[in-house]
């Protein structure tokens, strides 16, 4: 009997941990900016010298990146509008 229980536990991991991995990190929804439109505007600000990271977090990017004079800056920007957030 014991078994089958492992079996049967073994078959829904299998089987539920993909999905159960993909609600996690959800996509960028369909409406959502090219990345690289919202890498175009963080390239154009003042002192911008390198991105460093880009991140997705379940609802918005957030970008990593250094000035001329070498501080780092984290930005969150919305996919839909591509604004700061």
């Amino acid at each position: 009997m014991s078994r089958f229980l492992m079996a049967t536990s073994v078959a829904f991991l299998l089987i539920a941990g993909p999905a159960l991995a993909a609600d996690e990190d959800p996509l960028p929804p369909p409406n959502a900016k090219k990345l690289s439109e919202i890498l175009a505007k963080v390239e154009q600000r003042d002192g911008f010298r390198y991105v460093k990271e880009v991140d997705w977090d379940k609802d918005a990017y957030t970008v990593t990146y250094y000035t001329s004079d070498k501080a780092k800056v984290e930005i969150t920007y919305d996919p839909v509008t591509a604004e700061p957030k």
